[in-house]
């Protein structure tokens, strides 16, 4: 491929007990928008801060206009023409709009000073290039989201980048800021410059890339023209299903205005009605009976996630209302869910979850402690006696109860999680990625115990990014797509291609 701007070239970085790219490359030409694609975890952000410069990779190298570079550090991957808008902007809104552009290489004056006239009338005539038309004195933070996008685009290429990093550029902007973000990398595409975006709206990629990169488990697994690659396919490639489906035509599903009919049986023990936050869900309603595992699906981005925390209190709404056994959680929290009955195991156990420097059975006893304290003492017997029943019912392997959590492995790690909320005596579990980073046995165990739960009489809701985990383990599935609901599949619905279709139709268009 001729003409090459940037290269990696067989980048490969681990991090203790990761292996986060292996052996990983991607070329970029001039003009061009490359799309990088996957699913949490495949190595995307990884690779773009190897790009530039944040990270150092272990083996292969960077490559400019096919010298090999090395980059120590943001500032030397400027200096090589590479520039990035990361997900924070890594702007400060407290300064001006003109200080954010120029920050680091303010013009001076001959007695060295800050040349703010000249930095003034500079910064308003960049900006005027990106179409955005501000007070350059003002705050950056007074500014629109869209607006504060823009300057950190214009802030990147000012330098001369003739590679820009744009990693989820358009997330949280309305539709008009989106489409005239999607215009000026246009614009850069024409001038010759390259751009690398990361987005997990798939609308955006199939509107402004040329050609795709797949990433999947820190492997390139795809790259390719876009327009050559179709939406189930490129879904295919990223959840690493083992065909890709050969193309179908896909029809965006009439919007759901309220829960969906249930299945004949009893009535929903969980119904949430018109969940709606700006930029995260719009009008989300589900409904989950005892004794069901209903599965909730869609890529990352989806809106899975901030379902769940909404229904669990740890969300806050703009609309919409959840109902338990009938009764309203008047009380939008954690604390007033948890007392409906209600528990979420969250997706990320290390950050949301566990403490990793207590005990097995601190860890699984933590929610429990307000329940087994008299007069604000708590009974060290009650805990010995619950994390003893609890290890023993989830088979838990550990060398004692005593034994820190930071040491088990993931499975065994994620069943302590599980263990402290089914000692709550919960009515409705919430799920999310219960499986994700243990191995196979310990996620065989999971979904074995899940169904008993089910029997048991839980209502269960299981939030997973693999079709192939929904299809065994659920009685329906609830598919997602840019925090709205696109289907609900039951009974013989219930298929790997019948959800990889509904994640990958396009949205429907007003």
């Amino acid at each position: 491929m001729p003409n090459r701007v940037l290269e990696a070239a067989g980048i490969l970085k681990r991090f203790p007990g990761v292996l986060a790219l292996d052996h990983v490359s991607l070329t970029l030409v001039p003009g061009e928008v490359h799309a990088l694609a996957g699913e949490n975890g495949a190595g995307k952000s990884t690779l773009l801060k190897v790009l530039t410069g944040i990270h150092r990779p272990d083996a292969g190298e960077v490559r400019v206009a096919g010298a090999p570079v090395r980059l120590t550090g943001p500032r030397e991957a400027a200096r090589a023409g590479i520039g990035a808008v990361h997900q924070d902007t890594g702007l400060l809104p407290l300064m001006s709009v003109a200080r954010n552009l120029f920050l680091g290489r303010e013009p001076r004056t001959r007695l060295g000073l800050i040349d703010f006239a000249r930095m003034h009338a500079r910064s308003e005539e960049i900006l005027a290039g990106y179409r955005v038309s501000v007070d350059v004195r003002r705050p950056l933070g007074a500014l629109p989201v869209g607006a504060r996008r823009l300057v950190a685009l214009a802030r990147a290429c000012a330098t001369g980048a003739q590679v820009v990093v744009l990693d989820e550029p358009a997330a949280s902007l309305e539709p008009a800021e989106a489409a005239v973000l999607f215009r000026t990398i246009a614009a850069l595409r024409d001038e010759g410059r390259s751009v690398v975006y990361v987005s997990h709206r798939l609308e955006d990629l199939y509107e402004i890339c040329d050609r795709v990169t797949v990433l999947r488990g820190g492997r390139v697994v795809h790259t390719g023209p876009l327009a050559n690659l179709d939406r189930l396919a490129l879904v295919a490639l990223m959840l690493g299903r083992g065909r890709v489906p050969p193309p179908v035509p896909i029809e965006a599903p009439v919007p759901i205005e309220a829960p969906a009919p249930m299945p004949d049986g009893d009535p929903p023990y969980l119904q949430a009605t018109g969940l709606t936050r700006k930029h995260a869900l719009t009008d989300v309603s589900i409904a989950l009976r005892r004794g069901e595992v209903l599965g909730l699906g869609g890529l990352l981005g989806a809106g899975r996630t901030e379902t769940a925390k909404a229904i669990a209190g740890a969300l806050p709404l703009d609309s919409g209302e959840v109902t338990v056994a009938g009764a309203p959680l008047r009380k939008r929290s954690i604390t007033g869910a948890i007392r409906a009955g209600v528990s979420l195991l969250p997706e990320n156990r290390t950050a949301e979850g566990l403490v990793p420097a207590l005990s097995v059975r601190d860890n699984i006893a933590l929610a429990a402690l307000p329940r087994l304290s008299r007069f604000g003492v708590v009974s060290g017997a009650r805990i010995d006696r619950i994390a003893d029943t609890f290890m023993r019912r989830l088979r838990i392997t550990a060398t004692s109860p005593h034994q820190k959590v930071r040491e088990l492995s993931g499975g065994n790690q994620q069943k302590v999680l599980l263990a402290r909320w089914l000692a709550m005596h919960p009515k409705v579990l919430l799920l999310d990625e219960p499986t994700r980073g243990v191995d196979v046995g310990a996620k065989a165990e999971l979904q074995e115990l899940l169904d008993e739960l089910a029997v048991d009489g839980l209502a269960v809701m299981l939030i997973s990014s693999d079709p192939r985990e929904l299809v065994d383990g659920c009685d329906r599935v609830v598919v997602m797509r840019e925090g709205a609901i696109a289907a609900e599949l039951v009974g013989p619905e219930v298929t790997e291609d019948g959800i990889m279709t509904a994640m990958a139709a396009a949205a429907p268009t007003c």
